[in-house]
């Protein structure tokens, strides 16, 4: 797994306050970690879409695409973005309702003060990463 941070997320990253640019390199971290982890997402292809980093299952097609970055020009506030017409967002709020916050069809929403919930991250991140394989 590389975790190398590419250029253009490094460079969105230091646009950022440290702490929020911190959280959302821990997401980062956390995203690569769980497609190694799972043979039929394959390598992910990281890049910018709408100037935000985002992963694609560009090898396999297997899911759908994220995206991380602040939430709302926040600087308190940043976020995991899946495609607004899935329904990931409606099973994440299913599953994990009463410990992750969320944003209509398309976001997880965190503080930058507050530990992100991993295992409930890695899951929704796990079922975005293969969500053409059950849609």
């Amino acid at each position: 797994m590389n975790t190398r941070l590419p250029s253009q997320t490094q460079s969105v990253f230091d646009g950022l306050p440290k702490a929020l640019a911190k959280q959302l390199v821990t997401l980062r971290t956390l995203i690569l970690e769980t497609a190694a982890e799972n043979s039929v997402i394959g390598p992910l292809e990281e890049t910018l879409k709408w100037g935000e980093p985002a992963y694609l299952t560009s090898a396999t097609k297997s899911g759908t695409t994220i995206r991380i970055n602040r939430h709302k020009k926040s600087d308190n506030e940043y976020a995991i973005y899946v495609h607004c017409q899935t329904d990931l967002v409606e099973r994440y709020k299913q599953l994990y309702g009463d410990i992750l916050k969320f944003e209509g069809s398309r976001a997880i929403v965190f503080d930058v003060d507050q530990d992100i919930p991993t295992e409930a991250v890695k899951h929704c991140v796990a079922m975005a990463l293969t969500y053409h394989l059950r849609s």
